[in-house]
């Protein structure tokens, strides 16, 4: 479950992004006002740290797809994958991570496809009572979810790309940046579907090591 504050955040993720994606190898189209397409979160285990991952566009340019980590301290070696920082009206400060360097992130994206887990449903809290937000894309593993799952590890190596690739010590996965419905992914592949696009897309795959 994903506990969603009504709160504000000062940048907002969309202006964080506005100015992050440009400098981006992969990022293609225009530059300007990102818009939020569809997004879907996972948990933590542990409860500390938020992932999202949200699917972006600017103008009629191509959607892409960038999981965000959300912290409440810097996360030790990480520079090259910090965004920015936001203030939350309730959390307070936030270091806001490429999830792609996070090693939080490698360790629930693996899990979710390897065993065919799906998105964490999202709540309100709305004068001290939980209300049920309505998802805004669906997502499915093909191919091999279902498998074993070893425990999770660090990051050893990302390479980054239209595809970029993770690798721990007990999984590579691939994340799509730039969506594309006829993207071809080997393993386990987590697909998507949102308002506009009924034909699932993948969106990241992952292999055990």
């Amino acid at each position: 479950m994903a506990l969603i504050h009504q709160a504000t955040l000062t940048p907002t993720k969309a202006e964080l992004l506005a100015g992050w994606l440009p400098g981006r190898g992969w990022h293609t189209g225009p530059t300007g006002e990102v818009r939020r397409v569809a997004g879907y979160r996972f948990d933590d285990p542990a409860g500390a740290v938020g992932i999202e991952t949200m699917l972006v566009q600017v103008g009629d340019g191509p959607v892409h797809q960038v999981p965000l980590t959300y912290r409440d301290a810097p996360l030790d070696g990480a520079e090259q994958w910090l965004i920015g920082t936001s203030e939350h009206s309730t959390l307070g400060k936030r270091w806001v991570y490429d999830a792609v360097g996070d090693p939080v992130y490698a360790a629930v994206l693996a899990e979710a496809i390897l065993t065919g887990q799906g998105q964490v449903e999202e709540f309100w809290q709305v004068d001290g009572r939980l209300q049920r937000r309505e998802l805004t894309m669906g997502i499915a593993v093909t191919g091999d979810g279902g498998a074993e799952v070893a425990a999770a590890s660090a990051v050893e190596r990302v390479t980054e790309g239209e595809r970029t690739l993770i690798v721990t010590q007990t999984a590579e996965l691939t994340v799509l940046r730039r969506l594309d419905p006829g993207a071809e992914l080997t393993g386990a592949v987590l697909t998507g579907t949102w308002a506009g696009q009924e034909t699932p897309v993948p969106l990241a795959s992952a292999s055990p090591r």
